[in-house]
């Protein structure tokens, strides 16, 4: 409560609105949208991590097979090849998931009804924040 009566006196002071000055001034904007139309917010990159496959698996297990073979005897070769097959597979999978990476580019946009939604593609869509684009299904376009 005394925040808010604050918040009013420093507003009333400066002859500026307290914290609605952002809301109020994209309203007017909002408004004026055409149907199907919002205002990019926000424009973000994303690396995200590749998918893993059985060649990243079964390149991993070879070598790490080959490598586990090489240490111990007897008993301790078998369990030294076999660990080794398992943690090369491992590795295998990650260096592939790592070599698959991509990057994405995040688009929010606020629409005429004040809601947001965001729209992910696989290249720069040369959105700036501020620029009114049409919604149409799950991508965005010039109005």
């Amino acid at each position: 409560m005394l925040a808010g009566a604050l918040a009013l006196g420093v507003a009333a002071a400066t002859g500026t609105p307290a914290a609605s000055a952002p809301a109020s001034a994209v309203a007017p904007r909002l408004a004026g949208l055409c149907d199907g139309c919002a205002i990019v917010d926000s424009v973000t990159t994303e690396k995200q991590k590749g998918e893993g496959g059985i060649v990243g698996k079964v390149g991993g297990a070879v070598v790490g097979g080959v490598l586990g073979h090489q240490i111990g005897g007897g008993t301790g070769k078998t369990l030294a090849t076999i660990g080794g097959a398992a943690a090369g597979a491992y590795a295998g999978n990650e260096v592939q998931k790592r070599s698959s990476a991509k990057t994405i580019w995040r688009t929010r946009v606020t629409q005429k009804d004040g809601s947001q939604r965001s729209f992910e593609t696989s290249t720069d869509p040369g959105w700036k924040p501020g620029t009114v684009v049409r919604i149409d299904g799950a991508t965005l376009r010039k109005p």
